[in-house]
């Protein structure tokens, strides 16, 4: 046996799929906020920045360990001529001196060498720092872009999950008014082809947007007013009123 509904309560229907597509259109939104990508693109740029200060912090440490052996190399040397020094003030022999002046000029050379592997270990560890630096400070900026994009994003939720709940508020009080039968022959519709009913509006299915074929609008002027139909276009309930021109 055909279903039967009034008109009443099959116009009804267009107003809950209204609100079904407002519902689906915030899903959409929710998952579609531009907020989403920009934070996937920062989320990639920041973990570039943290490998690439964690080499670059290795490197200062490499530097720095490099540093404190030349420096310690530094002291032995400085201790060596500071002692061998003494032993020069010391010494009446000529070959003691000889030996020791010959030793404290070798020593000496070796000092200045020392030096120099400083002042370069020095200037490279201080320009490896100022890149630490540089890049924390990138990765700083960074972190606050994402704090503030994903600040942007609660917001945009928190808009979407007010006009959802108000959607939702609105389908139940529709839904509680349309008869049991038709409200599950919509769901059955909507679950599979998408849309549950669809307005017949100057003979075009809004639904799908295609205007049906002659002989389909002569069965449906045929049909009565309480008759549920299903548009032969978009398979939804297809609802007459008015504007159908029929």
């Amino acid at each position: 046996m055909a279903l039967k509904a009034s008109p009443d309560d099959q116009a009804r229907l267009l107003d809950l799929q209204a609100l079904d597509t407002k519902l689906a259109q915030l899903d959409h939104r929710a998952r579609s906020l531009p907020e989403l990508s920009t934070l996937a693109d920062l989320a990639t740029e920041a973990d570039a920045l943290r490998s690439t200060l964690a080499q670059q912090s290795g490197a200062v440490e490499d530097l720095q360990l490099e540093l404190r052996r030349v420096e310690g190399d530094v002291e032995v040397v400085e201790t060596r001529i500071a002692r061998d020094s003494e032993r020069l003030q010391g010494s009446s022999s000529v070959k003691d001196v000889a030996a020791l002046e010959q030793e404290l000029a070798a020593l000496r050379k070796r000092l200045g060498d020392l030096e120099e592997i400083e002042l370069t270990v020095m200037e490279k560890l201080e320009e490896q720092q100022a890149t630490v630096a540089s890049t924390h400070s990138a990765l700083e900026a960074i972190t606050a872009r994402i704090g503030d994009t994903e600040a942007a994003r609660d917001a945009a939720l928190a808009t979407i999950a007010g006009e959802r709940t108000t959607a939702e508020a609105g389908r139940r009080t529709i839904e509680s008014t349309i008869p049991a039968d038709l409200l599950a022959l919509y769901e059955k519709q909507r679950a599979r082809y998408g849309t549950g009913a669809s307005l017949l509006r100057g003979g075009v299915s809004v639904a799908s947007g295609v205007k049906l074929l002659e002989d389909e609008l002569q069965t449906i002027r045929a049909a009565a007013p309480d008759d549920v139909l299903i548009c032969p276009s978009s398979d939804a309930i297809l609802v007459r009123t008015d504007e159908s021109g029929l």
